[in-house]
């Protein structure tokens, strides 16, 4: 049976199925709707633009990729080797050179540098002491008037060794017994039983405590090397101080900071009638040089082997230039002379 002429030729004139995507395509990449067309297959098939990453933004900061966590703190005794730290050194006190006993011997010292004499000497292994207290008329308190100790006679002093650190030595007197603190260049007197010691028969009363020293006048070429060698004693307290109140327990710390202000009271009233003292300033120097040294025999220090210097270097004095010589010329010669 034959089939109508209109349905053969349709039958040969459809393409091959093949033939008619090869045509799609090519119809595709020839127009702009294909283009929007291929775009589409790219996407769906995971080829072009699709096969890429999309690049970042401008300015955009790019997180780097994580990396491992950081690792615990290991607790002692969990794996890690601990060691104990070692303790650290207990601080030592601050020894400053103690006066020597014989540094005083054969000085005229005068109470506050202003009045009065004192002179010790040494014979042998003893000493002996030669003094005149200035005090007051005991019928005419403003008047003044002298005593002379023992009589005049010089007095056998006893020793007491170094309790406190400087020597101290002591006179037996009945009508004034009194106790010598040898300090350098100076004696710190202290009544042993009252502080004013009354002469009836010469009616004259007389209070010797303080610093009998040298004169004023004699100082104040000194007071640079007394004010450097003030800052360095008033360090050696405070240290050593600082350490009696550190090694002291509960009730024991409140004493020890009472005496350290009493100590500076002290002071200020003592020194405040020596001569000239804001001048030069030797006798609060020697006040806490002997605070100092006593702190320091307290906490147990050698005070034998001193530990800081409380002694001022010396400045070098320039040599005298000499007339008509040119000081910077070597060998000091004549500056006309032929080389």
């Amino acid at each position: 049976m034959r089939l109508p002429v209109s349905v053969s030729s349709a039958a040969r004139a459809a393409p091959h199925p093949r033939v008619a995507v090869v045509a799609l395509l090519c119809l595709l990449a020839f127009c702009p709707a294909g283009a929007q067309a291929q775009s589409f297959f790219e996407e769906l098939f995971g080829i072009g633009r699709a096969a890429k990453p999309p690049a970042p933004p401008r300015n955009v900061p790019v997180q780097p990729p994580p990396g491992p966590a950081p690792a615990e703190p290991v607790a002692p005794g969990e794996g890690a080797e601990t060691r104990p730290s070692a303790p650290a050194a207990p601080r030592q006190p601050v020894v400053l050179k103690v006066p020597a006993e014989d540094n005083v011997a054969g000085q005229d010292l005068q109470l506050n540098g202003l009045n009065g004499s004192l002179k010790i000497e040494k014979s042998g292994a003893a000493y002996t002491a030669a003094m005149t207290l200035p005090g007051t008329k005991v019928s005419q308190p403003t008047e003044a008037c002298t005593v002379k100790l023992n009589a005049g006679k010089p007095v056998t002093l006893a020793a007491e060794g170094r309790s406190q650190g400087v020597s101290r030595f002591s006179s037996s007197v009945p009508e004034c017994p009194l106790r010598f603190e040898i300090l350098e260049g100076s004696v710190l007197v202290t009544p042993l039983e009252d502080k004013l010691c009354t002469y009836t028969a010469q009616d004259c009363a007389t209070t010797p405590t303080g610093l009998w020293g040298p004169a004023a006048a004699t100082l104040m070429p000194l007071a640079g090397e007394f004010d450097t060698a003030r800052g360095i004693a008033d360090k050696a307290v405070r240290d050593n101080f600082k350490i009696m109140t550190q090694r002291a327990r509960g009730q024991d710390v409140r004493p020890i900071v009472q005496e350290q202000a009493a100590f500076s009271s002290d002071r200020e009233q003592a020194c405040r009638t020596y001569a000239r003292e804001g001048a030069h300033g030797y006798c609060h120097l020697r006040y806490t040089e002997a605070r100092a040294i006593a702190l320091a025999a307290r906490l147990g220090a050698n005070t034998a082997a001193p530990t800081a210097s409380n002694t001022a270097p010396r400045p070098r004095r320039p040599k005298p230039a000499v007339e008509g010589v040119n000081p910077d010329a070597a060998g000091g010669g004549d500056p006309f002379s032929d080389p």
